[in-house]
Formats: structure tokens, C-alpha cells, sequence
């Protein structure tokens, strides 16, 4: 059996003698054997596969942690599902990556034109309006952002169940004072036509009211202009502030092109 010292095995797989240090403390990587003697460490030969497979599986984005337990698994449909959950979540990075990026220029070519670099929390127009009455099938929840799909996936298998007939238009209402990204009180919901078999039924308010053009990372720039408006125009806050999904991903594939209306319930202080 051949065996690397410490700084041979780091030599060969070009990580540093301290990131092995760190993989024996955590038990992600130990050595095949530690001298008693003189506390050197010695790795096998067949152990530089099992590093590079650690070093590819951190390019993919796993966590350690996330690592440590891919590589303790035996079940190879295991692994492989493991595997597709990390390709699509990266394909959402990139997308949103590809989103920020186009933001960037746009932003870039408005200042430069401009000479204002806040030019873009100032292009919403803010109306007062009645809010549009709603029958609704509704599920509110403790969530996060990335569980809208999963609450939604609730309300659309109550579809068929109901014979409820949606009419297209979703959205979502937020009951915190403070946002959390990864956990708010949160009600998403569907309409639909049917009033009788509504879980609720919105009535028309009185809402000071915008509309958002592109995609949800840049909604609170809506929602900050919004707040400004009803405090420097008079009003305060009459209910629980929420969205409509105009133009969504499933109208078109372009972000650019999608439409929310942020909607604030106010009154007259």
C-alpha cells in the first residue's frame, strides 16, 4: 500500500495542508494513518479520488455538510436526484444572475444619461384606486419566498378536487410588520369565479397602488415607493399590503416583461 505524507497528498491535489486539517476535524476526509510517534499524517494512493470528488462536488456549490452526507450515500438514485437538485437550483442562480446583470446595464445607461443614480426608485407611478374584488381560494402560512411554488401547488390541486374554475389571476398578501425573506406570514391565493366555494371573498379598498415591470428581486424597490407616497401625501396604512400577478413567467419567458401591482390598503389619517 502506497502512503503520502500530509504535504505530499496536498502537493497532488492542490489543496493546502490546513483545508485537510480542517476535513480530518470534521470527518469529512481523515487520514488513512497518524504516526503515534510523531504525529505525522499519511494518506493512501486510492483517498486522491475521494479528494477530487470532494473538491468537484464544492465547484458545484454543496455546502461541506452537504458533502459530507453525498458521500457517505450508496444508493446511486440517491445520489443522482441529489445531483439534479443542485443543477436546477444553479440554473435559478444563473437565471437571476442574468436578471441582475441586464438590471445593471440598465441602470448604468439611465445614470449616465441622467446624471442620477436613484433615477430608477423614481419611475413608478403611484394611483389611488379601489382594489378589484376577488373570490378566492387562499393558503396562508408561515413561508418563505422560495415556498410561494409549493403553497400554490396546494391551492391548484384543490382545483379539480372543488371543481372551482380559476380565472387566472394569483396573488399573495403579507401580514408581518417586518419581512423576512425566509419566513413571513404569508397568504398566497388564487381566483376564481365560483363565489360560493371561496375561501374568501376580498372586497373592493381604497389602495394607493403601482405597478412593478420585470422580475420579483427588484419588488421592493415598488414597495419603498409606495410607503414614501402614503406618508408624504397624508395616509397611513388600512390593511395588509399585497400583490397581483399580471404577467408572470407563464405569459412570457423574458422577465423584462412581467407586470406585478403592488397594492396598499390606506385611509386618511
Amino acid at each position: 500500500m502506497i502512503m503520502l505524507q500530509i504535504g505530499e497528498f496536498s502537493k497532488v491535489c492542490q489543496v493546502s495542508v490546513k483545508t485537510l486539517h480542517h476535513y480530518d476535524k470534521l470527518g469529512l476526509l481523515m487520514p488513512a494513518e497518524v504516526d503515534r510517534f510523531t504525529g505525522y499524517r499519511y494518506y493512501r494512493t486510492e483517498q486522491i479520488d475521494t479528494m477530487n470528488y470532494i473538491q468537484r462536488l464544492k465547484r458545484y456549490g454543496f455546502s461541506l455538510e452537504e458533502i459530507q452526507h453525498i458521500i457517505s450515500l450508496s444508493d446511486n438514485r440517491v445520489i443522482s436526484a441529489r445531483l439534479r437538485q443542485q443543477k436546477e437550483k444553479l440554473k435559478h442562480e444563473q437565471q437571476e444572475r442574468a436578471i441582475i446583470l441586464n438590471e445593471l446595464q440598465t441602470h448604468i445607461s439611465v445614470f449616465e444619461r441622467t446624471g442620477d443614480i436613484m433615477t430608477y426608485q423614481k419611475s413608478y407611478t403611484i394611483e389611488v384606486k379601489n382594489s378589484p374584488a376577488m373570490n378566492v381560494l387562499a393558503n396562508r402560512a408561515m413561508m418563505g419566498v422560495d415556498e410561494f411554488g409549493k403553497y400554490y401547488g396546494m391551492l391548484f390541486e384543490r382545483v379539480p378536487k372543488e371543481q372551482v374554475t380559476p380565472t387566472g389571476l394569483n396573488g399573495a398578501r403579507y401580514f408581518d410588520e417586518e419581512f423576512n425573506h425566509e419566513s413571513s406570514d404569508v397568504e398566497v391565493f388564487i381566483e376564481i369565479k365560483e363565489k360560493e366555494k371561496a375561501d374568501i371573498i376580498l372586497e373592493p379598498q381604497e389602495c394607493a397602488m403601482t405597478v412593478h415591470r420585470g422580475g420579483y428581486s427588484t419588488l421592493s424597490e415598488a414597495y419603498g415607493a409606495i410607503v414614501s407616497w402614503i406618508i408624504e401625501n397624508g395616509y397611513e396604512y388600512a390593511g395588509a399590503p399585497f400583490e397581483l400577478y399580471i404577467k408572470t413567467q407563464f405569459n412570457s419567458p423574458s422577465p423584462e416583461d412581467w407586470e406585478t401591482e403592488v397594492y396598499f390598503p390606506i385611509k386618511k389619517k
